[in-house]
This record gives structure tokens, C-alpha cells and sequence, in this order.
């Protein structure tokens, strides 16, 4: 008879936690239960190596002249190698017409009263020194001084303000007051909306109204108010934008 080894027992798989069910209770009858264990990954590390002299993008002639002529023609804008201005948007005058009219109602009413001084103070009934012309030339000299500097600097501040679009940006020069002005600049990569408002009908009228551009990431918002033909610039704009996100040459025809 042959010695028979007992047959050895296969190897089972260590028994999985139920996670779902109490291992244990506390003191007030609450179940407990188990955690998975916790898998720590190390985070992986990238490495990018950056040439210490990168080499310099192909510029074609015709984009040199471009980037030449934006240049001389808006010296006080920050325009990279190869970037040229494809359109200036400028506001429209219909913004001034309040403060202008406003100061030029008020000069008016100023040399009114100056020249028909006299026929004022007959019908107030003013005497003596209140009742001589010569004793308010100085003050309305001075007040319409003060109108014209408020107009001058009404109009300085609000055609200041201009909208650059680039083959590589959009450029807003904002002019705030008189010694206050600072400049936003957002590649076009970075705009995800560009759109235009006209909220009334004097604005269809004249065909202007603002436009808007928000950014991807921080969704900043950038507006421009009181442009001229909002419409083309939009399209423009998107236009320009879609060309520089599928790679193509961002330019205009005219």
C-alpha cells in the first residue's frame, strides 16, 4: 500500500473588509466602521529644459512693415516683435454732446448776465456798489474759465480712451482723469466671449453702443463704451480671435 499524502489545501485570498457594514459599536450603540487604507502616490515631477537662446520666430516682410508702421503711427503703444495694429475703435462724439452742451449753456448764461448787468440789477432794485457792472467782470471771467477747463478736460479724458485689436492682442488705453492712465492688454488666446449692447434707441439711431470681452481662467471682463458701429468691430474681433486660436494668419484686408 502507498503512502498517501494528505492533499494540501488551496491558497485562498486574504477575506475583503465590508466597508459598508460595523466592524464595532461604541459606549451609546453607534456603529463604527472601517476605513480603506489610505494610497499615498507620489506626485510625478515634470521637467522642461528652456534653451538659453531660444531661437527667434520667422517674420515675414510684410508682417515687419505692418509692425513699422504700428509703430510710428501709435509710438505709445507696447507692441511685441511682429505685432501690428489691425484696428483702432474709437468712441463715439455722440458721449460728449451732455458735457459740451452742459458747458456751453452755462457760457452762455454766464456772458448774459455780464452784458445785461445793468438791466438786472434796475429790476432788483440793487444801489451802490452791487449795481455796478465793473464789480462782476472779474468773477464771470472766472467762472467761464473754470466752465472752459472742466470741457477742455471732459474732452480730454473721453477721447483718450481707445480699444487697440493686434494680430496677436486686444489693447485698452483708459484714461480716467486728467494725470490718471493705465493700460490693459489680453492675448486673444485668452478671450472666451466677445460681444456687443445697444440698450436703447437713440443708440440704433446712431449706431453706437459698447462692447464686452471676458477671458478664460480669472474671467475677467473688459468693456468699451460708446463705440461707433459696434457690430463690425465685434465681428472683427471674433474673427480675429478664432484665426489666432486655429493657428492662421490674424490680419485685415483693408
Amino acid at each position: 500500500m502507498k503512502n498517501e499524502q494528505p492533499p494540501t489545501p488551496e491558497a485562498q485570498a486574504p477575506p475583503q473588509t465590508p466597508y459598508h457594514q460595523p466592524v464595532a459599536y461604541d459606549a451609546e450603540g453607534r456603529p463604527l466602521y472601517a476605513h480603506p487604507p489610505t494610497v499615498h502616490t507620489a506626485p510625478q515631477i515634470v521637467q522642461t529644459v528652456r534653451p538659453h537662446e531660444p531661437a527667434k520666430p520667422v517674420i515675414s516682410e510684410e508682417t515687419k512693415r505692418r509692425h513699422e508702421q504700428s509703430r510710428r503711427q501709435y509710438p505709445f503703444l507696447n507692441l511685441s516683435d511682429g505685432e501690428y495694429v489691425i484696428k483702432a475703435m474709437r468712441r463715439h462724439p455722440i458721449g460728449l454732446f451732455v458735457p459740451m452742451a452742459t458747458g456751453i449753456i452755462l457760457l452762455a448764461l454766464s456772458l448774459t448776465v455780464l452784458f445785461s448787468y445793468e438791466s438786472i440789477a434796475d429790476s432788483l432794485n440793487l444801489s451802490g456798489l452791487a449795481a455796478d457792472p465793473s464789480s462782476i467782470i472779474l468773477p464771470v471771467l472766472l467762472f467761464c474759465v473754470l466752465i472752459g477747463l472742466g470741457m477742455f478736460i471732459a474732452y480730454y479724458v473721453y477721447v483718450n480712451n481707445k480699444f487697440f485689436l493686434t494680430n496677436e492682442s486686444v489693447i485698452q488705453e483708459i484714461q480716467v482723469s486728467l494725470f490718471s492712465r493705465h493700460e490693459q492688454t489680453v492675448s486673444l488666446g485668452n478671450i472666451e466671449d466677445a460681444s456687443y449692447r445697444q440698450t436703447n434707441i437713440i443708440q440704433h439711431l446712431f449706431n453706437y453702443g459698447s462692447i464686452r470681452l471676458s477671458t478664460e481662467g480669472d474671467e475677467t471682463t473688459y468693456r468699451f463704451t460708446y463705440v461707433a458701429n459696434p457690430e463690425q468691430h465685434i465681428a472683427e474681433l471674433n474673427n480675429a480671435v478664432e484665426a489666432f486660436k486655429l493657428g492662421r494668419p490674424v490680419g485685415s484686408d483693408d
